[in-house]
């Protein structure tokens, strides 16, 4: 299509996915382009993407969204990592916090001052307790307003976000189209998309088209062919069920992740109900198996009945074919163990709106639009990954299988190098900085044989005095720092 000006983009899908594109493009493009969302009220979401990463509120700066009204509309509370439970073994506890952990320099990341420490009998301190995210996370206090700041993302209702979103996208010109999409036309000689056509005879056209169907991937698979790399060699959960509950008590701002005999829970409190949700391998627990284990595990009232999801974990080969790109569930899933997926959309948005194609699709632009993006899938992966097969659960044959599975290469480096030197990094396309892996792996009980020794040029006594200011300067922080629920009843309570 190169040639050709592209200015009618068509949004095939609404839930999260089609309603984050809709109100980013409209926002930072609409003068440009043209912005028609087509979704059918009949057609459900999958909706339980309750829990975020920092980078959503980078997002919502790029977008001029006023975190208190956001906040208000989604019931949204804070969030400064995941508590990791009975991953080792049952009545076991680790936590991935947000932010950076201790101090570094140039020469050495902190795990090596922490190791070094250790050795020389200077602290019995866990790693993470050098973290202020975590230390304000297990005391359930939060502010945004301390120095130093707090590294945090959010709980939200996934409904609640996208009918948010909406509603600025339609304010800014965003066009939405109720229907069912009934066909997909496509050029001959181009292979490109033309149009949708309704079930009501309307016909919608574009010249670029985003994929926000869901699974179902109804443009970029079931209309281009392209393929999907299944991933379930590596993470063997393939089945999901969700309920949301009433509330017991405050909002605690983290997730819980809470391993179990065939997979993990979660747990996600927001301002007025508790997201929960059982993640589990079918080959190993049966759906009424599971069910029973949800319900038995649930503290509050369930508001509804547990709502099964099945999926398969893997990424399309291409994300941005001919002149389709496909956002969300419809480009690729990877289980919610680490809260990636919002995050996963907010970039690639981002990403097309750097690559639009105004002139036209090139398979330049695509090119590089489909090697960042599979890059970026593939790191988040790896993270994933990293969780199961480091588990020293063997208590059931499915933590052996994870146990004893082949990984990617890709992670088996990174293993490799924690393990022998203690070193951590964090590539170009990296979602996951130096901290997270470095919590993960040390969670996982993964313990590095050496490490550098940048701690050994300090003068003695001074390593010592320097981890346990840290930790008094933390803990000083976190005294003055307001609780968690107070600050939300503050400024960003839902009505």
């Amino acid at each position: 299509m190169q040639g050709k000006r592209v200015e009618r983009v068509v949004i095939a899908g609404g839930g999260t996915a089609g309603w984050i594109a809709a109100a980013a493009l409209v926002k930072q493009l609409g003068p440009l382009i043209s912005v028609t969302l087509v979704e059918s009220e009949e057609i459900g979401t999958i909706g339980v993407g309750e829990s975020t990463i920092p980078t959503a509120r980078s997002f919502h700066e790029l977008l001029g969204i006023y975190e208190d009204a956001f906040m208000r509309a989604s019931q949204a509370t804070f969030k400064l990592g995941i508590s990791f439970e009975n991953w080792g073994h049952d009545g076991t506890r680790y936590f991935h916090p947000f932010g950076s952990v201790g101090r570094s320099v140039w020469m050495g990341d902190f795990q090596h001052f922490w190791l070094e420490a250790r050795r020389q009998g200077l602290t019995n301190a866990d790693y993470g307790d050098f973290s202020l995210e975590q230390n304000a996370a297990l005391a359930s206090r939060f502010t945004r307003d301390g120095k130093p700041p707090l590294a945090y993302a959010y709980h939200l209702d996934a409904g609640g976000y996208a009918r948010f979103l909406r509603s600025l996208a339609e304010a800014a010109g965003v066009r939405r189209v109720e229907g069912k999409i009934r066909s997909v036309p496509v050029d001959a000689e181009s292979g490109e998309i033309v149009a949708l056509e309704l079930e009501s005879g309307e016909r919608i056209e574009g010249d670029l088209f985003i994929d926000c169907t869901g699974f179902r991937a109804l443009l970029i698979g079931e209309t281009l062919g392209v393929k999907f790399e299944d991933w379930g060699e590596w993470i063997a959960t393939d089945r999901a069920l969700a309920v949301q509950t009433e509330s017991t008590g405050p909002a605690v701002p983290y997730t819980r992740a809470i391993a179990h005999g065939e997979g993990w829970r979660w747990k996600i409190p927001l301002q007025t109900r508790v997201g929960n949700g059982l993640v589990y391998a079918s080959d190993f627990l049966s759906e009424d198996e599971a069910v029973a284990r949800l319900l038995g595990s649930i503290d509050g009232r369930p508001l509804f009945d547990p709502r099964p999801i099945r999926y398969r974990t893997g990424m399309r080969t291409s994300s941005w074919s001919r002149n389709c790109i496909a956002l969300g569930l419809a480009s690729g899933f990877v289980e919610p163990l680490e809260s990636t997926s919002i995050h996963l959309i907010h970039v690639a948005v981002t990403r097309l709106i750097q690559l639009f194609p105004f002139a036209g699709t090139t398979a330049a632009l695509a090119d590089r639009y489909n090697a960042q993006s599979a890059r970026e899938w593939q790191g988040v992966r790896d993270f994933v990954i990293l969780h199961y097969k480091q588990s020293e659960r063997a208590d059931t044959a499915f933590w052996r299988r994870c146990r004893d599975m082949p990984i990617p290469d890709s992670l088996a480096e990174r293993i490799a190098l924690f393990r022998e030197s203690a070193m951590a990094y964090q590539g170009g396309e990296d979602l996951f900085r130096v901290d997270s892996w470095v919590s993960v792996m040390l969670g996982q009980g993964l313990m590095p044989r050496d490490w550098h020794r940048v701690a050994e040029l300090l003068k003695p006594g001074e390593l010592g005095q320097a981890l346990g200011d840290l930790r008094k300067g933390i803990a000083a922080t976190v005294a003055a720092t307001p609780a968690h629920d107070a600050f939300i009843a503050r400024y960003c309570a839902a009505a």
